[in-house]
């Protein structure tokens, strides 16, 4: 069953919003919000584009107060794990980690590059560099990548590491490397070969992985060396399914997408002990509640639902982030070069125009334990992909019961383009 946006009082809605929100003129007016979230055990912050510079900086404030006054264990994100592994070695002063981070952030080639490589994102990954600055390595906090898509990059990390460490588990590493070689290291090649003609490599990394778990287990969790290379062997069994299901079409590729990062998600918490703690950042349509939205009737899960479907309530706290207008980097189709395009204010009647009309500036919103039906109705909430067209802005939005789909919610009035480390098309 579709959802139906529901009509609505809406100067009933844009009072109730007045009556809850808080205003945000500065970091330190977010402090109410990461203490209501503190006690969780996974924060998940949001955002409703990949190239909106306050979604990167209100989430950096969030989760510089997290780990400064609540003790996070590391931050997780929708990226690369390789590419954000060098970061976490940089962070963490690693002897091996690359020397600044100009060169840390160039890690990010594949596109959209701007997601990460950005000044925003320089100026989370320094600060963290400092805070580790003198902390004992075991409260180091860390930086990795939860995202499915770095299979081959994900392969060559594993035979490097087992090469140098003159490894047993190199013979099934290179055996899983030759199976996916003659695909050229595109996913689409290997996808369609295991679908339609049963090429596929699945025993090769299943077999890699459990050699890998093994191995980290039998070192009791204590080298984050080990816990990379697993990392990786699921990165290529998951990258695996997700490239052989892509090509069928239809909600599986997604799925296991969204099931992968919860996955490994979960490994880096184990690894990190009872007491770790984490903060996730990536898109709204990943951390919030897809129960909350249509995806539910396309049988779409995402990780915001299986979180909560695995943990208590009170230990997953989902943040999501929108504006009414203002600037952002994508572009006009996949792997082209990136843009500054025009955000065009909000629809009338969805959510980001009633927030808009509730106060034209920057404010936070607290759903959970809040008895107000109107955050129970349904509304368009406006999500941007890195392939974004402003003049087909219908649709570009997701139906949301905004107190179901989240637990609070961050609103920025006007915003502007992230700042990618590569020069904007002009």
């Amino acid at each position: 069953m579709r959802f139906q946006t529901a009509a609505i009082d809406r100067q009933a809605v844009i009072d109730e919003i007045r009556s809850n929100a808080h205003r945000l003129e500065q970091d330190a007016d977010l402090q109410p919000l990461a203490k209501a979230a503190a006690n969780a055990n996974y924060v998940l912050l949001g955002e409703a584009s990949h190239g909106t510079s306050e979604f990167y900086t209100y989430r950096t404030a969030l989760s510089k107060l997290l780990i400064e006054q609540h003790q996070f264990t590391f931050i997780a994100v929708e990226g690369d794990w390789p590419s954000c592994y060098e970061v976490n070695k940089y962070i963490k002063h690693h002897p091996d980690a690359k020397g600044s981070i100009e060169e840390v952030l160039q890690s990010f080639d594949r596109w959209p590059t701007w997601m990460w490589a950005n000044m925003e994102t320089a100026e989370l990954v320094g600060w963290l560099r400092e805070h580790n600055r003198g902390l004992p390595e075991e409260r180091r906090v860390g930086f990795y990548g939860l995202d499915v898509y770095s299979l081959w990059e994900s392969m060559d990390e594993i035979i490097n590491h087992l090469k140098k460490t003159n490894s047993p588990e190199l013979d099934a590493a290179l055996k899983a490397f030759a199976c996916f070689e003659p695909h050229g290291r595109e996913g689409q090649n290997y996808g369609m070969a295991a679908a339609f003609f049963s090429e596929h490599c699945q025993d090769e990394v299943v077999q890699l992985l459990k050699e890998l778990e093994a191995k980290r287990v039998r070192a009791e969790g204590s080298h984050e060396a080990l816990l990379n290379d697993e990392i990786n062997a699921l990165v290529a069994v998951n990258a695996e399914r997700y490239y052989h299901a892509m090509v069928k079409g239809g909600p599986e590729s997604w799925n296991i997408r969204d099931r992968h990062m919860v996955e490994a998600l979960e490994r880096v918490m184990q690894f990190h002990g009872s007491a770790a703690k984490a903060i996730v950042w990536e898109h709204n349509t990943h951390i919030g509640d897809a129960r909350a939205t249509d995806m539910a009737a396309d049988d779409m899960v995402n990780v915001g639902q299986l979180l909560r479907e695995q943990h208590a309530e009170d230990e997953v706290f989902a943040i999501g982030f929108g504006t009414h207008s203002g600037h952002v980097i994508a572009a006009d189709a996949w792997a082209s070069p990136l843009e500054e395009l025009r955000v065009p204010e909000a629809r009338r009647g969805s959510w980001e125009d009633l927030m808009h009309e509730a106060g034209a500036f920057d404010q936070w919103l607290l759903f959970r334990g809040s008895d107000a039906e109107a955050f129970r109705e349904t509304y368009g909430h406006r999500a941007i992909g890195v392939v974004y067209h402003p003049h087909y802005e219908r649709g570009n939005y997701v139906p949301s019961v905004m107190a179901e789909r989240y637990d609070a919610f961050v609103f920025v009035d006007k915003s502007h383009a992230l700042q990618p480390l590569v020069p904007v098309m002009a």
